[in-house]
């Protein structure tokens, strides 16, 4: 059995008993684990939205993960636990278009809200986040995330099957577009109009499978290739949600390490023309433009949203990204490349 880490977490934390009774039963019934085994539970810790377990099973570790009807943020964000089995189909259909883009799938009891799946070790498949923390950005790397993630929109692209499957507007809406977008827009009065435009857009806008946290915390840079974790927003939608979301992460970054600033555009410039080279299931034009109109409120939300970036803590550092954001609210843009030069402009780089 391989291993798999979960994004971004640190190992600790007190191990909640309830849950790992609930853990335990499912495995046990998932055939992982006899009735009367015994196994070491480790909490993984830096998720919000996940219990999430290292189990040292008979065949060697998996990570056990159980989806938390309230996050961890200090908003009340609240969202539906079956998101937990949409997550296992995601990983379930994304393995059979790109096998190594996700870790391997052991098993799920959705009764009980649980799935399980390949622990993956942290020194062969390190974190995007963290080599991104500490100024390592690679095109490589980028380029692989938009030829990655062009290939599962791709090959799911008006696929009548997979869009009744993952008719979860009802999970995407409380998870991504009111947290992000809605609250967005209650916190910025003369951009409401727009930013609950761009709510609506994405909402109506159904073409391809779509991960829903293509982030650099939920990214593993494998040996073959990058590996896409935390998939509990899957949802037949706007493909754009995923590239605009990750893009955003890299725009960020420049002001968390800012000596890198000019590789993580680079980055930018990279992951994004190789995605929309990827893009054939609509015009490439089309494509880009509600990308780059969603990304500025994306921007904007991990300053005044209910999930800010844990990194920006100067009041001067969000006062940058507001500035640039809000600008581009106001004028949007159709090509991500003017949404990269905008902040490029902003942070000389």
């Amino acid at each position: 059995m391989t291993a798999m880490t979960e994004a971004e977490t640190s190992r600790g934390g007190g191990i909640d008993e309830e849950a790992v009774w609930i853990i335990r039963d499912a495995l046990v019934k998932m055939g992982l684990m006899g009735a009367g085994e015994t196994v070491a539970f480790e909490r993984l810790t830096g998720g919000v939205s996940s219990d999430i377990f290292r189990v040292e099973l008979a065949d060697g570790p998996a990570c056990v993960k159980r989806a938390l009807a309230k996050l961890r943020v200090a908003a009340d964000w609240r969202a539906p636990v079956e998101r937990n089995a949409f997550e296992f189909a995601w990983m379930r259909i994304a393995g059979g278009i790109e096998p190594a883009a996700v870790p391997k799938p052991l098993g799920a009891d959705l009764a009980l809200g649980v799935f399980v799946m390949a622990y993956l070790e942290p020194a062969a498949y390190p974190l995007w986040k963290a080599q991104l923390r500490d100024g390592i950005a690679e095109a490589t790397t980028a380029e692989a995330v938009g030829a990655r993630l062009a290939r599962i929109h791709g090959a799911t692209a008006g696929d009548p099957k997979i869009a009744e499957e993952f008719a979860t507007d009802h999970i995407f809406h409380p998870i991504r577009l009111e947290p992000y977008l809605l609250a967005t827009a209650r916190a910025h009065p003369d951009r409401a109009a727009a930013l609950e435009a761009l709510a609506e857009v994405t909402a109506g806008s159904k073409r391809a499978l779509v991960h829903g946290d293509v982030s650099p915390k939920n990214i593993l840079v494998g040996p073959e290739g990058p590996v896409f974790l935390d998939a509990e927003c899957a949802w037949y939608g706007d493909p754009a949600f995923d590239i605009a979301f990750c893009l955003n992460h890299l725009l960020l970054k420049c002001l968390w390490t800012p000596a890198a600033a000019g590789r993580f555009l680079h980055c930018f410039e990279r992951l994004a023309e190789t995605y929309l080279a990827g893009a054939d299931w609509e015009p490439r034009g089309e494509l880009e433009a509600r990308a780059a109109r969603l990304l500025p409120g994306l921007f904007l939300a991990r300053v005044d949203g209910k999930s800010p970036v844990e990194y920006l803590t100067e009041d001067e550092d969000k006062d940058r990204v507001r500035r640039v954001a809000r600008a581009l609210l106001a004028r949007p843009v159709d090509r991500l490349g003017e949404v990269r030069a905008a902040w490029g402009e902003e942070i000389g780089a």
